[in-house]
């Protein structure tokens, strides 16, 4: 994989500087996965990429040989109502910052490259993991979830998949499928990536208006206050806690 690369997307030629492929199919993928050297770190993406996720690659490449970024805007981990279609898609900016982080290659399947129509569709899921939290909120969520990573793991083979530990909840789910479906692949969690005024980094931020990500920071800040009087100030009474948040 060296030299200078022109990719189609679109149907429009995109030259890189780095050696960096770009797939929109799952032969490809597994075509240049086995032409890969050394350890493979596979970072899974929803697209709509900032600096937590240029973390998660620089990890990869610091651990592994070849880091591979997937992606696609995964529509069976959606519910009814939710934002599959206004969600981020930023697919040129977010190729160039993976250019940038000099990944080796970029997956951007369709979705009918994921889920063909003429598959009958599995179930994947960790039930006793999934059943509260953002699962209680979002039926059906993690199983999307889980369904589109074991995918992304089984195209890939990877030696390592990186997650960020602000979905720590999903960061746990997938930790407990790769374990118990046996699969060669180690989940490396990765610290949560904040704003200046403390707010995780998320692809969903720019969804927020002002009013809104006030309310976000302080739902972090009163999270660290809590946090503060229980390790340091020793603090045993929930309730006082719980009036300082």
């Amino acid at each position: 994989m060296t030299g200078r690369t022109a990719s189609w997307i679109g149907g429009t030629p995109l030259k890189t500087e780095w050696s960096m492929r770009i797939w929109t199919t799952v032969e490809e993928a597994r075509r240049h996965r086995q032409q890969a050297r050394g350890r493979v770190a596979l970072v899974p993406t929803m697209g709509a990429l900032h600096e937590g996720h240029l973390r998660l690659m620089g990890e990869g490449r610091r651990l592994a040989d070849t880091v591979f970024v997937s992606i696609f805007v995964n529509p069976t981990q959606f519910g009814p109502g939710e934002d599959l279609d206004h969600y981020p898609r930023t697919l040129e900016e977010d190729l160039r910052l993976c250019e940038a982080a000099q990944v080796a290659g970029v997956f951007t399947p369709s979705v009918q490259e994921m889920y063909p129509p003429q598959v009958i569709d599995a179930a994947v899921d960790v039930p006793d993991l999934t059943s509260d939290l953002e699962g209680a909120w979002r039926p059906g969520h993690f199983n999307g979830v889980c369904r589109v990573v074991l995918k992304l793991l089984n195209i890939f083979q990877p030696e390592l998949a990186m997650f960020g530990e602000k979905d720590y909840q999903q960061l746990r789910v997938v930790q407990a499928m790769v374990a118990d479906l046996m699969l060669p692949t180690r989940i490396v969690p990765v610290p949560t990536v904040r704003e200046s005024d403390g707010l995780a980094m998320s692809s969903r931020n720019r969804y927020l208006d002002e009013p809104q990500r006030r309310k976000a920071v302080g739902l972090y800040k009163a999270l660290k206050q809590a946090q503060r009087m229980v390790e340091e100030d020793q603090e045993t009474d929930p309730l006082a806690v719980e009036r300082a948040m």
